[in-house]
């Protein structure tokens, strides 16, 4: 079956002085332009495309790779606005359309917006800004600091709202958060929990515990062996000076010292801590 707004595998049908025709199945004979041709296709060949609509409606396809592709969110540029919408950059010849109807803000040409890639009621290619309707409301069944993939919604009182694993909206607390988040910025996170009562999902940016500095213990010794061995830091350093040096809470911070320390790799003292130099 044909995925409009997806890669399709399509088989060669024939040559034309102006590309080649692709069987689409019920989509018909589908052209792809002489421009995207990279290899001696012949009939029978099969090519991985991306198939769309082009400026006079008509199915096209290419072996150009656009940002995203149906059923997708993804940050697009604005780079142009008309009376029936917005038009965003996604690396294909025609650009994204964004009717005024999926627009939650005025939008100005040059933003950046995260948007949901859907098709129409016509099966046209267009993007939404309307993020949450757009998600999986069917649970999902994850463990305490599970990784999963996420993608930055928006800021509000009690937190960040991202979309996890492309998926379902879950929130990451201020608390859990020791670094500048913007929209749509894609980091790994991890499940804190899933509240029984009603579904919802809440996220930290590190694993609980001492399995999150266990990450942070690498940074500390890497910046010791660039600092000749020592660091003018401790466990009385400020929480502001940790976070500017390693991007994590003054708590993770002080269960990577104790690792460390454990393992005689550094010293700590009053005046800051040293490297342990091991004997040849």
């Amino acid at each position: 079956m044909l995925k409009i707004g997806q890669i399709n595998k399509l088989t060669v049908l024939k040559h034309v002085d102006f590309g080649l025709y692709l069987d689409g199945g019920e989509g018909g004979e589908i052209l792809l332009p002489r421009k995207y041709i990279k290899d001696n296709c012949q009939p029978g060949d099969n090519l991985d495309v991306f198939i769309y609509y082009d400026s006079e409606d008509r199915l096209i396809a290419t072996t150009e790779t656009p940002k995203t592709r149906v059923g997708e969110f993804s940050t697009l540029k604005v780079v142009s606005i008309s009376s029936v919408g917005a038009f965003l950059e996604w690396g294909l010849l025609k650009d994204l359309f964004l009717p005024f109807a999926e627009q939650t803000r005025r939008i100005a040409v040059g933003d950046n917006l995260l948007v949901y890639v859907y098709l129409d009621n016509t099966s046209r290619i267009a993007a939404s800004m309307r993020i949450e309707r757009n998600l999986d409301k069917t649970p999902e069944k994850y463990e305490v600091d599970q990784s999963v993939e996420l993608i930055i919604c928006g800021e509000t009182d009690l937190g960040f709202k991202v979309i996890i694993n492309g998926k379902h909206l879950g929130m990451i607390y201020h608390k859990e958060v020791f670094q500048a988040l913007k929209q749509g910025q894609r980091l790994t996170g991890f499940i804190r929990n899933v509240r029984a009562e009603d579904g919802k999902i809440d996220l930290g940016l590190l694993k609980t515990g001492h399995h999150g500095a266990d990450d942070i213990g690498p940074k500390i010794l890497s910046l010791l062996e660039k600092s000749d061995g020592f660091l003018a830091i401790n466990d009385k350093t400020s929480a502001e000076k940790i976070y500017d040096l390693f991007g994590v809470s003054k708590k993770k911070y002080k269960i990577a010292l104790g690792g460390l320390y454990k393992k005689r790799l550094i010293t700590v003292s009053n005046d800051g801590i040293r490297l342990v130099l091991t004997k040849a």
